[in-house]
């Protein structure tokens, strides 16, 4: 009798690998937005685009003036599931070690221990990003590219879901480093939160008169909800007249700019279509989706050529001539 309990036990435990139905993981998603917003005010889009990230097995830039809430808004997201969460501050001394951890030797048994550093979260932060070098940015690449790292030539494999979490100053050029192409390559999305207007400013200022919200702020999710969620996104059914809809638009950015948008970018749109489908309820992609996506996915990733002509336009003119068929 105590087997057959324990058999019935075993199979009532879901595991990362069985994806949520669509509506569940829809629901899922409105909960973890919900906790977040009784910390942030004003932002939903931009805490569905970090969602859709993660659940597209991705990651986040996000660019903007100091003091509109970027650092809080990846820590109130991070913290509405219960994971592991690391924020590496990034400054000009910065090295890459003490990103993706150190070799260092233990007298005692006269062996080197891997130390790991910060990277090794579900949920890694990484504040302005742009204020250390090109080389400990470089750091960042291959756990983005390949959720691993390597350190004196053994390669460890960082735990899941792996997101990164990014933020950009981009007021003082002066004293920060642009980002290669190919490490803005690797994010999914770029986005940017602009200032609060009138009401939600009042809003966030009462809330933040005593303590402050993230305080009391509890997960509401965990991480097996979360890969179970991408399980259920990476199933949505993409039909061929919206993959060829998306590699036509990607013509058209190679087309008409210095720098059109590569196949990795085609594919972090399709993904990002198939978590926007989910989080409508569906489990196909339209090109609605793609519509709806693609300005945060592509425009960082086009240049242009013309100092007068953004990546965000060389996207909407793709979209109005390439034609739905």
């Amino acid at each position: 009798m105590s087997d057959g309990r324990q058999a019935g036990n075993d199979t009532a435990q879901p595991t990362p690998e069985d994806p949520l139905g669509v509506s569940e993981a829809a629901a899922t998603i409105e909960r973890i937005v919900e906790n977040v917003e009784q910390v942030i005010v004003g932002n939903h889009d931009a805490i569905e685009d970090i969602l859709i990230v993660a659940l597209a097995r991705s990651h986040l830039l996000l660019e903007d003036v100091p003091g509109v809430g970027k650092t809080m808004l990846a820590r109130a997201v991070a913290t509405s599931v219960d994971c592991s969460f690391k924020r590496i501050q990034f400054t000009p001394d910065l090295l890459p070690t003490d990103v993706t951890g150190v070799n260092v030797y233990n007298q005692k048994h006269q062996t080197f221990e891997f130390q790991p550093g910060p990277v090794f979260a579900n949920v890694a932060l990484a504040d302005e990003i742009n204020r250390a070098p090109p080389k400990t940015q470089a750091a960042l690449l291959e756990a983005m590219g390949e959720r691993q790292v390597t350190v004196d030539g053994e390669t460890r494999d960082l735990p899941e879901p792996f997101v990164v979490i990014a933020t950009q100053n981009d007021v003082e050029t002066g004293q920060t480093y642009e980002l290669p192409l190919a490490e803005v390559d690797r994010f999914m999305k770029k986005i940017r939160l602009g200032y609060p207007n009138e009401a939600d400013e009042t809003e966030l200022l009462g809330r933040v008169a005593g303590d402050h919200p993230i305080r009391s702020l509890s997960a509401v999710a965990d991480a097996v909800e979360v890969q179970r969620a991408r399980r259920t996104v990476a199933s949505v059914d993409v039909r061929e007249p919206v993959r060829n809809y998306v590699s036509r638009l990607a013509a058209h950015t190679r087309d008409h700019a210095k720098l059109g948008v590569s196949p990795r970018g085609a594919i972090a749109l399709v993904r990002a279509s198939q978590a926007r489908a989910v989080l409508t309820e569906r489990s196909f992609v339209t090109p609605d989706d793609v519509q709806s996506e693609i300005e945060s996915v592509w425009a960082h990733r086009i240049r242009s050529g013309d100092r007068a002509r953004d990546g965000a336009e060389v996207v909407e003119a793709a979209i109005e001539a390439v034609p739905v068929e």
